[in-house]
């Protein structure tokens, strides 16, 4: 009972500071809320527009991964055989080409599911309209309905196999959308084979009497199949396949907010030393004292956890609307996500428990430090108060020790570069040097940089902010504590922003590998036909090109397998004036009777330049030729063989220099509009695949940013905490800078000051952290890259973490701002 009042007297003389602690966790809470609430709404733009099966299917086939075997005519007549099987539906795919508002089929073709006009067998979900009926209709998903305008009712214009224009009409638009850009359509059985005549089985829907055994129908159709119930099926499918999508992110949130609510505790319970020595003075032993501070802090964070829980909807709806102003929703399928306002109540217990949780082992370690203060040293002041000598010097030796470790672990990981062990002694030395420098040298290092950012801005701001730096430089140890989190959450924001830059460099380093000027091909690869070859290589701006006739063959190696040779055929002239052109390659001694060579089918054929080999997977049979070098693989899409015979098949591509100048995308549109009827020829040219590449990392910034920014939004409440805390303590010595003239504007100005200048050292220390560490990750896997990618969202961060840190401040400061002269004098 002792212990019970123990725990409740503190809420009930100071509810302010006892929950206090508890701050960050409503943050955090709010965030693991958020996160679940969200990853529930983006499964369910995933899962609720899936393909189903039917009920009326008994048993599902399906092909093994190791020796499929193929579910063609054959299959579908053994099935059909099996003893209580009614019939037997393959479940197919096609892909072909749906043409935009500007009359061209896009680089990424679109996937179709055939479906047969019987109402019982449909599988894929219509939110709007209806399913194609016949076949001169086609439903469309709701992300391509979205981007193109489409609603049931338009007409839209397909491709067929040949290459030539079909106009359809959309009947409806589906539950599911597109995560890649890729149309999703649904078509009937007679426009599939208009559109491709060799459609990919996926499955076969067997109709069953009822209670037939599936073992019977594996058995019927023989090895390299399973066999399924719809209900096995069923229950085996993920229920919310982006379900734990968000989970990291909201556990660094909640691991942040637990670091910040240990250090708020640690101050609170400094604050009330005397009480506890007072305590232990009169006859309390240390374990009720422990106990009731325990007691408090589960009280606290179930308080925490059930407003976190409460805020937690109102946030997971921001992120969303978050994600469909920034076109992440898109990626997901989504035109909008929906998550509830309100958590379930599963939501709020979780909450409510992990709070509690939480904050009964943030306070753990202060309560018994707290607990073991002798009466004595408690009694004097706490006011400025630092470690004992000893102490100090114990952590800045293990500081050091930790420092130099780090620095070891970081020269041999980057000396392991380009092996498995190089990121691994990297990611070792980040840990330690962040236990060294911002752990056990916090306290020194911490002030130090606030020392720094303080002169430089007393010289602009005056002596506010020369007194801001000293308050930063009293108490070392929270300074360093309340830093220590949004340090490693802008570590950690700046690791990922620099690593994602390098991807982003890395890409167009390889984008940028001796290519053509223009590539002319068909989406599909159709044969192009002779006037979309005359468009490609006779516009002004062509300085040379190469008509490439490319032919896929099969044989066997060595020990059997099955492999295939990629063999292009070109008029040697053509290709030696492309190369003269480019400035790239070397096809001197290239023309009749000899050819070029991969690197690596030149050292299969163990054969050398200038002698000859002979290849035997070419179109028509082996030939005996004279090796005139090796092929430039990106120049020429990965060939392995070049032969001067154009004719091994028919056109498949262009390959185009452009004059030294020319505008590639002029180029592009006047190709485009010589070919009207042939709307899915395409022309690649590099500024297109530099934009798409700029839009995906775009993407990959903005969720990057937004959800390791809750792990910043968590530490900048401990700026606000411990601010709280620090002018409840210098109640004094305010009130004496007010006797003494302060305005209560200077007052209130001082403390917003000490949040910015705390947050300039969590953001710019995490920063270069996080910046010096990603680039030794960089170079341990052999790519070092200059960071100089997508600075524009670090600068941008940074000012919303000193925001966030002025407006955490603004409480604390309207408090300081409002302390009375001759009160804060006679408070004891």
């Amino acid at each position: 009972m002792t212990v019970f009042r123990l725990g409740l007297g503190e809420l009930r003389n100071r509810p302010g500071r006892a929950l206090l602690p508890g701050v960050a966790l409503v943050v955090g809470v709010a965030c693991l809320i958020a996160s679940l609430v969200l990853s529930d709404a983006m499964g369910r733009a995933v899962s609720d527009g899936a393909p189903r099966v039917p009920d009326q299917v008994g048993v599902v086939v399906h092909q093994t991964r190791i020796s499929p075997a193929p579910l063609d005519q054959a299959m579908i007549s053994r099935v059909s055989a099996a003893d209580g099987v009614t019939r037997v539906v393959p479940v197919q795919e096609i892909r072909t080409d749906l043409v935009g508002a500007d009359g061209r089929a896009g680089a990424k073709r679109a996937t179709a599911d055939v479906e047969l006009d019987e109402a019982a067998l449909r599988r894929v979900p219509i939110a709007e309209g209806r399913s194609p009926a016949s076949d001169g209709e086609i439903a469309v998903d709701r992300v391509t309905a979205y981007d193109r305008g489409l609603h049931p009712g338009s007409t839209v214009r397909l491709v067929d196999a040949a290459g030539s224009p079909i106009d359809v009409a959309v009947t409806g638009v589906t539950v599911r959308g597109t995560t890649d850009k890729r149309p999703l359509l649904v078509v009937g059985p007679g426009l599939a084979a208009k559109l491709d005549p060799k459609p990919s089985t996926e499955s076969l829907h067997v109709l069953t009497r009822p209670g037939v055994d599936p073992a019977k129908v594996l058995a019927a159709a023989g090895a390299g199949v399973t066999a399924q119930t719809t209900g096995e099926l069923r229950a085996s499918a993920d229920g919310n396949p982006l379900g734990v999508l968000l989970l990291p992110f909201s556990i660094l949130a909640l691991a942040t907010a637990m670091f910040v609510a240990t250090a708020t505790f640690r101050a609170v319970y400094l604050q009330r030393q005397r009480q506890t020595a007072l305590l232990r003075c009169i006859g309390a032993d240390r374990a009720p004292l422990v106990t009731g501070n325990l007691l408090e802090a589960l009280l606290t964070g179930a308080t925490a956890g059930l407003l976190g829980a409460l805020f937690g909807g109102p946030v997971g709806w921001l992120l969303a609307r978050l994600f469909d102003v920034t076109g992440l929703s898109v990626m997901l399928g989504a035109i909008q996500l929906d998550p509830p306002l309100l958590p379930s109540l599963g939501n709020v217990v979780l909450g409510v428990s992990a709070a509690a949780a939480l904050s009964a082992l943030a306070a753990l370690r202060p309560a018994l430090a707290a607990a073991r203060v002798s009466p004595l040293a408690a009694l004097r002041s706490a006011e400025g108060q630092t470690p004992e000598r000893a102490v100090v010097r114990r952590r800045r030796a293990a500081g050091i020790v930790l420092v130099v470790i780090a620095g070891v672990l970081a020269a041999l990981g980057v000396a392991a570069r380009g092996t498995i062990a190089g990121p691994f002694l990297v990611v070792f030395s980040g840990i330690t040097a962040v236990a060294g420098l911002f752990g056990a040298l916090g306290p020194v290092v911490v002030p130090a940089v606030g020392r720094i950012f303080g002169g430089i801005a007393a010289r602009i701001g005056g002596p506010l902010w020369k007194l801001a730096a000293a308050e930063v430089r009293r108490v070392p140890q929270r300074s360093a504590a309340v830093a220590m989190p949004l340090i490693l959450a802008s570590a950690i924001v700046t690791f990922g922003t620099v690593a994602l830059g390098a991807m982003h460099d890395m890409a167009e380093k390889y984008d940028s590998k001796p290519r053509a000027d223009a590539i002319v091909s068909d989406s599909g690869d159709r044969t192009l036909s002779g006037q979309a070859v005359r468009a490609a290589g006779q516009q002004p701006q062509v300085a040379a090109s190469a008509v490439l006739h490319k032919a896929t063959t099969t044989g066997q190696d060595g020990e059997g397998h099955q492999t295939s040779t990629v063999v292009l055929g070109v008029e040697p002239g053509q290709l030696r004036s492309l190369f003269g052109a480019l400035g790239q390659g070397d096809a001197t001694g290239f023309g009749a009777g000899s050819a070029l060579l991969s690197e690596w089918k030149l050292e299969q054929l163990g054969g050398r330049v200038g002698g000859q080999v002979t290849v035997p997977d070419l179109p028509g049979g082996p030939r005996t030729l004279t090796v005139a070098g090796t092929v430039p693989a990106d120049l020429l899409d990965y060939a392995q063989v070049v032969v001067a015979d154009p004719g091994i098949a028919p056109a498949s591509s262009v390959l185009v220099a452009l004059k030294p100048g020319a505008d590639a995308a002029a180029y592009r549109d006047t190709v485009r509009h010589a070919l009207p009827e042939a709307p899915s020829v395409l022309v690649d040219i590099r500024a297109d695949r530099t934009a798409e590449l700029n839009e995906a990392m775009r993407l990959a910034n903005v969720a990057m940013m937004v959800l390791l920014g809750l792990s910043v939004a968590v530490a900048v409440t401990g700026i606000g905490t411990a601010l709280a805390i620090s002018v409840q303590e210098r109640r004094k010595e305010l009130a004496l800078r007010r006797a003494l003239g302060v305005t209560r504007g200077g007052v209130h100005g001082g403390v917003v000051a000490e949040a910015v200048l705390l947050a300039l050292v969590g953001v710019l220390a995490g920063g270069a952290f996080g910046l010096v560490y990603a680039e030794l990750s960089i170079a341990s896997v052999k790519a070092f890259v200059v960071p100089t990618a997508a600075l524009l969202p670090l600068v941008v961060g940074g000012l919303v973490v000193v925001s966030l840190a002025m407006l955490s401040a603004l409480g604390p400061a309207r408090r300081a701002a409002a302390i009375r002269p001759a009160a804060g004098l006679a408070s004891g």
